[in-house]
């Protein structure tokens, strides 16, 4: 409760500083790495409590790097065998939780010793893509299948096993909760939809509405500030597309690259969003007016 009560006093103190209660005024995008420091399979970025920023398959596929500082970024580990990580999360034990899309498995990786262990997995799975953590612990994972352009939902309960939400989606992708966790969005890429659902306390969900429709242009990765926008990579669009909770389109960051896969908050204060960008294998920067959500819970404590 003493937590909760911390991340609320957080949130309340920073909107009381807003300029203004729609669209957030930002700065100019700017590269944060050379170009193909990271593979064009660059996704799934998180940042640590620490602040250090992480990404998959630097220097070659298979990998976890980690940007310490701007232009600043080595291995941090390689996967065994055939895994490749698309999506990374951290739990709250501070730990790295990773979609490998190859195996059908969400891998655990303990930042202390940097062991990696299968959390789960199923074979029913098409790939998991992008992955969510509630704050109780449960993971939900999109899972397209970019063959025929379906996809499916899934749980990924606390003990490791996992339950399928719903199937015969399109191409699920990027995935994320409110910042109260009360909502889930999940999008699907080709079919260019953002649909919304109501979470329970058991993690079950309900109630699923579409969200938003973009006419054109493909979609990957989500992310959320404090107050619940919710920041859309536009896959060949070249741009993050920030949206309400209401579902309203307040305005759109313009990239120098054209295929934006994820996107993470954090810098100091955590309003400096860091964009990750096939194709050109580095990582697009800007700074926002508000922090991201799980930068936010992350630092709750600090307060």
């Amino acid at each position: 409760m003493k937590k909760i009560l911390l991340f609320n006093f957080f949130i309340a103190s920073v909107l009381a500083l807003r300029v203004s209660a729609s669209v957030p005024p930002i700065s100019e995008t700017e590269d944060w790495l050379a170009e193909n420091t990271f593979t064009a399979g660059i996704e799934g970025p998180a940042v640590d409590r620490a602040g250090n920023l992480y990404a998959v398959n630097i220097e070659r596929q298979g990998t976890i790097g980690l940007v310490s500082a701007k232009n600043t970024a080595e291995v941090f580990v390689e996967l065994s065998g055939t895994s490749v990580a698309n999506a990374i999360r951290f739990d709250a034990a501070g730990d790295m939780l990773l979609a490998d899309y190859v195996n059908h498995n969400i891998l655990k990786i303990k930042m202390a010793d940097k062991s990696i262990s299968v959390l789960a997995h199923n074979d029913k799975m098409n790939q998991p893509n992008d992955i969510v953590v509630a704050d109780g612990g449960i993971i939900y994972a999109s899972d397209p299948n970019w063959d025929d352009n379906s996809g499916q939902l899934w749980r990924i309960n606390t003990d490791g096993t996992s339950d399928l939400l719903e199937t015969a989606m399109g191409t699920t992708n990027g995935i994320e909760l409110s910042p109260d966790g009360r909502a889930l969005y999940v999008n699907e890429s080709v079919q260019r939809n953002i649909w919304r659902y109501d979470v329970a306390a058991d993690g079950s969900i309900t109630n699923k509405q579409l969200f938003f429709k973009f006419a054109d242009f493909g979609m990957d990765g989500m992310s959320v500030d404090i107050a619940g926008n919710v920041y859309v990579a536009r896959y060949g669009a070249g741009r993050v597309a920030v949206l309400s909770p209401q579902g309203e389109l307040l305005r759109e960051v313009i990239l120098t690259g054209q295929h934006p896969t994820n996107i993470a908050f954090g810098g100091k204060d955590g309003r400096r969003v860091f964009v990750t960008m096939q194709k050109r294998g580095t990582v697009e920067s800007f700074i926002n007016s508000l922090p991201g959500s799980d930068w936010a819970k992350l630092h709750a404590a600090d307060k």
